[in-house]
């Protein structure tokens, strides 16, 4: 059993290394590698061979869902191409993004205050659409090399998950 730890995530993948990827081939690489290095396949086999093959698979794991998301997808381009996307220390964002974040926060809150599950699923919606259009944004800017535009918009998609996940939140505490 050969493996080849150096390689991308899209080699790994046979993909293209960009951002836009054909999810269908993405699905069925990742079956094949799962069946070609999943551990039960080496349960006969000796300590390092199952050790290896374990590896092996969380590795596969891992790039799996790197590539598969594209807020990861697009941080580990970015890594790779040596931009930081200072998620974690730069919180400077666009007035009009930030305007747009307090007004979601204020609709969500009134939603959840008011324990209206239709508002809140309305929200979701017409989050998910903006998340939609942020991410062919990024994936634009990213497959034509506007990097630093780029990292601004991983650090724009995180702030939009989370909200989601806050709306996610706020359904499930009125419905449980």
């Amino acid at each position: 059993m050969t493996f080849d730890f150096s390689q991308s995530h899209f080699a790994l993948f046979a993909q293209p290394e960009r951002f836009a990827l054909d999810l269908p081939a993405l699905e069925a690489r990742y079956r094949t590698l799962q069946g070609q290095y999943h551990p039960d396949r080496f349960a006969s086999g000796s300590d390092a061979e199952k050790r290896l093959a374990l590896q092996i698979a969380t590795r596969v794991n891992e790039a799996y869902q790197v590539l598969r998301s594209p807020l990861a997808r697009a941080r580990y381009l970015l890594e790779r191409a040596g931009v930081a996307t200072q998620e974690e220390t730069n919180t400077a964002m666009p007035v009009d993004f930030l305007m747009a974040q307090m007004q979601w926060r204020e609709d969500i809150a009134e939603a959840k205050a008011s324990r209206n599950v239709a508002q809140l699923e309305a929200l979701a919606g017409a989050l998910r659409e903006e998340i939609g259009a942020q991410e062919a944004l990024l994936g634009d800017q990213l497959d034509h090399n506007a990097l630093e535009q780029a990292a601004v918009s991983v650090r724009k998609l995180r702030f939009l998950e989370k909200l989601d996940q806050d709306i996610g939140d706020a359904i499930e505490a009125l419905l449980f």
